[in-house]
This record gives structure tokens, sequence and C-alpha cells, in this order.
């Protein structure tokens, strides 16, 4: 067996595997942030359909090549003035919390929250969400959920509180997805609804 059909065989299993563990109603967003474009043909042959980018350089190489191969989300920092371009390339993108992209949005959107007021990171904060909500919508953007990044935790388990609150956040305000958790909390993340995960080294560290 070759080298790279062995790689392309570890990461099927695991993904298989992750499938598995999470059911059928979460959807796997796979992170191919550092996977190269000559080498997505492995998540072709492991089976992964939706994959998730974090620049817009890359989702053009790589959606230029690939096409309809995949299911493209965008799972990066949303600048306004690539949001027509983004919006072309993509079925959903997971991290809206800006008004000037929205106004250049045409594809439905995830709102990116702040949960723990991290000045490091992007997203709304929680009491700004329904005026956030009301202004995007009135800029004809189809809101689907919620997503957020927790901060950096030494355990898993630490983040269950921030996951619980963006479901209380998305089901008072009757929004479906949810997109929480990466390889390293994933598990907390679907045990508190999540509806999509971000999974990158789960797949392919070595």
């Amino acid at each position: 067996m070759s080298a790279e059909l062995a790689v392309t065989e570890v990461i099927a299993e695991r993904f298989q595997a992750l499938q598995r563990e999470v059911g059928a109603d979460v959807t796997i967003v796979v992170a191919t942030k550092y996977v190269p474009c000559s080498e997505m043909d492995r998540l072709l042959a492991a089976g992964i359909d939706v994959v998730g980018e974090n620049r817009l350089q890359n989702l053009q190489e790589k959606q230029d090549h690939w096409r309809d191969r995949f299911s493209w989300h965008f799972i990066g920092h949303l600048q306004s003035r690539k949001a027509d371009e983004v919006s072309r390339r993509v079925e959903l993108v997971h991290s809206l919390d800006s008004v000037r992209a929205a106004q250049r949005l045409s594809v439905p959107a995830l709102v990116q929250v702040n949960l723990a007021g991290e000045e490091s990171k992007s997203g709304v904060a929680p009491a700004d969400l329904d005026t956030f909500l009301d202004e995007v919508t009135a800029a004809g953007v189809e809101i689907r959920g919620l997503t957020t990044m927790p901060p950096l935790a030494a355990r898993p388990e630490d983040s269950a509180p921030y996951f619980a609150r963006l479901a209380s956040l998305a089901a008072s305000r009757r929004l479906p997805y949810l997109s929480m958790g990466t390889s390293q909390d994933y598990q907390v993340a679907v045990s508190e609804g999540a509806t999509h995960i971000r999974i990158g080294s789960a797949l392919f560290a070595a």
C-alpha cells in the first residue's frame, strides 16, 4: 500500500468514526485551512463532502479546481469588502458579525456571538444580538443560526457553559442552526445541541 493511500484510509476511518459518534443530525464541516488544493482529492476519497475555508484566497483556488464536488462553507472572519465574492462561492457563512458585510451578502449566514467579550475575537455581544439580527434581516440576509468560539480552555468541559448559552440564545429566537465545537471540544458541543461542528486536527493529525 502506498503512503498516500494509507493516509487517505486513515482519514476515511477517522471521518466514519466521527460520523457514527455525532450522528446523522450533525453536519461535520471539515476545516481545510491546512489542506493544499492538490490534496483535496484525499477528502473526496474519504467520503467528505462539506468543507469550510477560512480565507477567500484559498477558497477561490480550491473551488475553481474542485467546484461542486464539495459543499463549500466559509468559516473565517468575513470582511465586508470580500462578502460579494464569498457569496458567489459558498452555501453558508458561519461568521457574520458586521452589518456592512450583511449588506453585500446573498447567501444564508450564521451570526457569530462573542459570548466572553474577548477583544481578540470577532463577534456580536449578546446584549446587541437582537438589534444586530434586526439590522441584518432588514438587509435581506437569511439568518439560520448562531456560532461561537469559546475562550481557550484547559479541559473541553470548560466550554460547556458557553455552548449552553449559545443554544439558549438561538432557541429563544427560533434559530435552528448552532455551529460550535472544534476538534478539541466537539463532543461537549454536540451534547449541548450543536448542529454543525468544525473539524480539522481530529482528522488530519499524524
